[in-house]
């Protein structure tokens, strides 16, 4: 694609969804400070097993996936996308300091539980408002952008805890209360910086508990999509398995978010290409490539245990999410029907948390029994079953 074409693409995003993108990045920052130095916490200071930390992280996933349903929804009811977002965001940033203040795995744990619910509460209304001011033909630009900017801080907070382990001699606890700095500026910057557009309707009253008609209402080519996500997340694990493999082929513990910062570097440089790409040609066929390169990252990490062959994984890794992650949005957002798209965003986000609860446990207890190389073979060849649905479904679709 030429950069033209992205250019081109990249004009079409409201000035909105550059705010929001913005938001997401500070707040991928402060989230990342944690983050790439958890695992090794968890298992160098508060001992830890392996399989407890896949626990630890797919119950977190889950827990922001279920809650996405609930704010999507009545996200739909109130037409107050932006509320919901900066109480998520706010929530976020406010589990940031009890990280340095953890004694046990389980209040790990427990702050955990709290960032990922304020996750998950304002996920679903910004996925559903970047769509609301985004038209149709930008969509995936749009999305594409939003996760860049949001992948940009998920390798700059990184960068930002590398360097602080290395000012602050190694302490992890006193990187974790830095963290709380760009969360604060993220919140700020979704208060002031966000304008929500009047919607076409006026608002109706919430209603508890989600009706099921409502969620049969979006018809089959949203539950394909649905399916294609859950088939996806499969094949895709959580990434503090790619820290702890770095960590066991030699990576000292001060050079450890080297890992996040080159997934995350290759991840915002594809997202907002593939992104503007997917206005342009048939989106499941990108999703077939980055199937195809999470085949490759696994093998890698499986089969090359050295510190330059689990960072070749890692990088294939995040080629893989930048070219997947945003197109999955977009295809929520053609596929949902309007009045029920923070709905759409919260089922279809509840339905890859639960997934990527049970791949992570999976991964967990494999690598405790059977080693690094088991999980990431066990991932290629989830990939490859994921690959074959997709091919499948395209199969159907056309026919």
């Amino acid at each position: 694609m030429t950069s033209g074409a992205v250019s081109r693409g990249l004009k079409a995003v409201p000035r909105g969804v550059w705010a929001i993108g913005f938001v997401s990045m500070f707040m991928d920052i402060s989230s990342e400070m944690v983050h790439s130095l958890l695992p090794v916490f968890l298992v160098g200071t508060l001992g830890a097993s392996v399989a407890l930390v896949g626990l630890i992280e797919g119950v977190a996933e889950a827990t922001a996936s279920v809650t996405k349903v609930f704010s999507g929804w009545i996200s739909d009811r109130l037409g107050k996308r932006k509320l919901l977002a900066v109480l998520g965001y706010g929530l976020g940033a406010l589990s940031k300091p009890v990280f340095p203040l953890a004694v046990t795995p389980f209040d790990v744990l427990g702050a955990r539980f709290a960032d990922r619910i304020g996750k998950g509460v304002r996920g679903a209304p910004r996925d559903a408002l970047v769509a609301d001011i985004t038209e149709p033909g930008a969509r995936g630009a749009a999305f594409g952008l939003r996760q860049a900017l949001d992948t940009v801080g998920a390798f700059l907070g990184p960068l930002v805890a590398m360097g602080l382990m290395l000012v602050l001699a190694g302490d992890i606890r006193s990187v974790f209360a830095w963290a709380v700095v760009p969360g604060m500026i993220a919140v700020l910057l979704m208060i002031f910086g966000v304008e929500e557009p009047k919607r076409p309707h006026g608002p109706g009253q919430v209603r508890v508990p989600i009706r099921w008609q409502e969620v049969r209402d979006m018809g089959r080519p949203f539950w394909g999509v649905v399916a294609i996500g859950v088939v996806f997340t499969l094949a895709r694990f959580s990434e503090a398995f790619l820290v702890l493999r770095a960590q066991g082929v030699g990576l000292t513990p001060a050079l450890i978010p080297l890992v996040l910062i080159v997934m995350n570097v290759f991840y915002a440089g594809i997202a907002a290409p593939a992104g503007s790409l997917s206005d342009r040609m048939d989106r499941h066929t990108l999703l077939a490539i980055g199937l195809g390169i999470l085949v490759l990252a696994d093998l890698a990490l499986a089969f090359l245990p050295s510190v330059g062959g689990v960072l070749f994984g890692v990088a294939l890794w995040g080629v893989h999410m930048g070219v997947s992650q945003g197109l999955l949005s977009a295809l929520v957002a053609d596929a949902a029907p309007d009045r029920l798209r923070g709905t759409a965003f919260g089922v279809f986000n509840l339905a890859i948390g639960l997934t990527l609860l049970v791949a992570s446990a999976l991964a967990g207890v494999l690598w405790s029994r059977f080693g690094a190389p088991a999980t990431f073979v066990a991932g290629g060849a989830f990939c490859a079953v994921a690959l074959t649905g997709l091919m499948l479904f395209r199969r159907r679709r056309a026919t």
